[in-house]
């Protein structure tokens, strides 16, 4: 469980927003909003810099889950898919978001935790997606669809199955934590919206 869980962590180290961003010279921590995220890349760097950007994201989540179940399989029983699949998850997630090969700044972590979900059930993800973009949709914030999201993650993790929502609470409370000042602008109007005309 500690070997799979230290390789997801550093799979969660690898960030297309901060790679890409060094292949046109920049940091993209240090532009736009200075986050390492698919949002920014897109404000700094254009749409196609922020496709990719995204798909890195989410397939690493989603190999990392692989992972934990390979491993429950191969190396322990499945008994333990649920544990390894959390294990290696959160291990990912946080990975993404306190890489130690760049400093501990990386993202919020919503693609990576889109990725993990979809590896775990489709209905978690895509019931998470699915609020995301009414959110965006209705307030053109995307900020506000990751926190609407976040919030409604343990209360969808424990109908899909009681035995994640501790996991679900912890993954929850992280993404609204990164999301902090983003919760502040969006308290007082001031958060930027997004043009979909653009």
């Amino acid at each position: 469980m500690i070997i799979t869980a230290v390789i997801a962590y550093f799979m969660g180290n690898i960030s297309p927003a901060i790679l890409i961003g060094k292949l046109h010279g920049i940091d993209i921590r240090k532009e736009g909003s200075g986050n390492a995220g698919t949002t920014n890349v897109l404000r700094v760097l254009g749409k196609k810099a922020a496709v990719a950007t995204l798909l890195i994201d989410i397939f690493k989540g989603v190999f990392a889950v692989l992972l934990g179940k390979l491993a429950a399989a191969y190396l322990l029983s499945p008994e333990y898919a649920p544990y390894m699949v959390m294990t290696c998850g959160l291990a990912v997630f946080c990975g993404h978001i306190w890489p130690v090969a760049f400093g501990f700044k990386g993202g919020k972590g919503v693609a990576t935790a889109f990725g993990i979900l979809m590896a775990i059930s489709p209905f978690l993800g895509l019931t998470e997606l699915g609020i995301v973009v009414a959110t965006v949709l209705i307030s053109r914030m995307v900020s506000l669809g990751s926190v609407v999201a976040a919030i409604a993650f343990p209360f969808i993790v424990n109908y899909y199955d009681p035995r994640y929502l501790g996991w679900g609470l912890l993954m929850a409370l992280i993404v609204l934590y990164k999301h902090n000042t983003n919760i502040s602008r969006l308290v007082k109007g001031e958060e930027s919206k997004i043009s979909f005309k653009k």
